[in-house]
C-alpha cells in the first residue's frame, strides 16, 4: 500500500493508504523522498478558507463560478514541492529527449504522496542539478514564487525595496532582491524571522508588531519611502501598509494568498493619494512583460541553479524534518505556533 497525505475537513488530516496505479504509457514512477508543506497556500485549505472551497474558477472567462465549488473534502495529496527518485519509466520513455531516467533523482509536483505517477513530458529538465543535497529540491517551487514576485518588482540597482513577511517565501524574496542590487526593508511580526531576514541581505529589519512601519521606511529613505513594496505575508493589513510605506508613483507587488473580504485595506487613502501601481504576482504566470523570454519552469530551474551555485541557501529554512506518519503534527505546528517553524518537510 502506498500512503498519501488528505484534509478530511476543516483542521483535520488523515494519512491514508492506496492502491499503487499502473504505470500509464508516457509517464514516470517517482519515489517521494522529501516533500514541502506550504504555509500559505495549503494552509488555506487546512484551515478550511481557501476560495475554490465554495467557489470554482473558470479558465474560459476568467471568473470564479459561485454557484459550485472548486474543491472539497477530503482534499487528497496537496503539496507542490516533491523531491523523488525515477523508479519505473513507461517503454516509450525511453527515447524522449531530456527525460529523467531510472535512477535519477527529480523535483516537481506529485502531492504529499510515496509515489508520484507523473507525465514524463512535465518532467523534462527536472534532474536535480550535479552535488545539490536532495533536500534543497523541495524548495524550487517556493523560490520561483519569490523569484516571480521580484521579477514582478522590477528592482532596480541602489532601490529601496520594502519586503513585508518574511516566511520561507519572504526570506528568499529578501535574498533574491539584495542579489539583485536592491536595499532590502524586512517586515514581520516575529522576531526570529527578522534575525532570519539579516542574514539573508536585510538592510534593516522592521517589526510590525511594535513599530509604525511606513513611518519608520520613510525615516530609512530621507523622507520619501520605499521605491517598491513587496507583500507576502497575505494579509490586508499588510497590504495596506505596504501601500503606505511605498513612495509617489511607486510599485507594490501583491504576491500573497489573500483570503476573505479585504478588511484592513482602505484604497481611499495613501493608495489614492501617492498613486500607486499595484501588481499581483501569482505561480501561474510570469510578468506579462517577460512572457516571451521568461517560463514558470525557467524561474524554478533558475532557482536551484542558483542553490547550487551557493547564492542562496535554503537548508537553514528547513525547522523540522517530520515523518510523513505525523503529518497531522506538522500542519498543527505551522498553524498554531508559526513562531517555532519555518519549512517543515515530509519525510518520506
Amino acid at each position: 500500500m502506498e500512503t498519501v497525505v488528505q484534509f478530511t475537513g476543516p483542521r483535520q488530516v488523515e494519512v491514508a493508504g492506496y492502491q499503487r496505479a499502473p504505470l500509464p504509457p508516457g509517464h514516470l514512477r517517482v519515489r517521494t523522498r522529501f516533500s514541502g508543506i506550504s504555509a500559505g497556500t495549503e494552509l488555506t485549505a487546512y484551515r478550511g478558507t481557501n476560495p475554490y472551497l465554495t467557489r470554482a474558477w473558470n479558465p474560459a472567462s476568467r471568473l470564479f463560478d459561485e454557484s459550485t465549488a472548486g474543491l472539497e473534502y477530503p482534499v487528497v495529496g496537496w503539496g507542490y514541492s516533491e523531491v523523488g527518485e525515477v523508479v519505473e519509466a513507461a517503454p516509450d520513455c525511453a527515447d524522449l529527449p531530456g527525460v529523467p531516467r531510472v535512477g535519477d533523482l527529480v523535483w516537481g509536483i506529485w502531492g504529499h504522496r510515496s509515489e508520484g505517477v507523473v507525465p514524463a513530458a512535465r518532467m523534462v529538465g527536472h534532474r536535480l542539478p550535479v552535488g545539490l543535497d536532495p533536500l534543497a529540491g523541495a524548495f524550487a517551487r517556493v523560490g520561483a514564487i519569490a523569484l516571480n514576485a521580484v521579477l514582478a518588482a522590477e528592482v532596480n540597482l541602489g532601490e529601496t525595496v520594502a519586503v513585508f513577511g518574511q516566511g520561507v517565501i519572504g526570506l528568499l524574496a529578501t535574498r533574491l532582491t539584495a542579489l539583485s542590487g536592491g536595499r532590502v526593508l524586512a517586515v514581520d511580526a516575529l522576531e526570529a524571522r527578522l534575525a532570519a531576514a539579516e542574514r539573508f541581505g536585510a538592510s534593516a529589519v522592521l517589526n510590525a508588531r511594535t513599530e509604525r512601519v511606513a513611518e519608520r521606511v520613510r525615516d530609512l529613505t530621507s523622507g520619501t519611502g520605499a521605491d517598491t513594496a513587496v507583500e507576502l505575508s497575505g494579509a490586508y493589513a499588510a497590504l495596506h501598509e505596504a501601500v503606505r510605506a511605498t513612495t509617489v508613483g511607486g510599485r507594490v507587488v501583491a504576491a500573497g494568498f489573500y483570503q476573505g473580504g479585504g478588511d484592513g485595506l482602505r484604497l481611499g487613502e495613501e493608495f489614492h493619494h501617492n498613486r500607486i501601481e499595484l501588481v499581483s504576482s501569482q505561480i501561474g504566470g510570469v510578468p506579462p512583460r517577460l512572457s516571451g523570454r521568461w517560463s514558470v519552469d525557467r524561474l524554478q530551474q533558475t532557482f536551484l541553479d542558483l542553490v547550487a551555485d551557493g547564492r542562496v541557501e535554503v537548508k537553514p529554512l528547513v525547522s523540522h524534518q517530520i515523518p510523513v506518519a505525523d503529518a497531522t503534527t506538522a500542519y498543527r505546528l505551522l498553524d498554531e505556533r508559526p513562531q517555532d517553524a519555518l519549512q517543515i518537510v515530509l519525510e518520506f
